[in-house]
């Protein structure tokens, strides 16, 4: 496991290793999809990778899954 530090002094907490998703979405979700994510990256100073767990939790969490 890679190592992250948050913006805040909190302790580092341990990042589970990473593997790639390939999705097929229409050009007009692909582009609202990066804007957001570019938007919350310099809103709160935290990673792509980080904000893309974070859509994918909470998609399977909304679906039960």
């Amino acid at each position: 496991m890679s190592r992250r530090r948050h913006e805040s002094d909190e302790p580092v907490q341990p990042v589970p290793e990473l593997t790639e998703l390939k999705l097929f979405v229409p050009d007009d979700l692909y582009r609202a999809f990066q804007r957001c994510v570019w938007i919350i990256v310099n809103e709160t100073g935290r990673d792509q990778p980080d904000i893309m767990r974070e859509v994918v939790h909470d998609f399977l969490v909304k679906h039960g899954c």
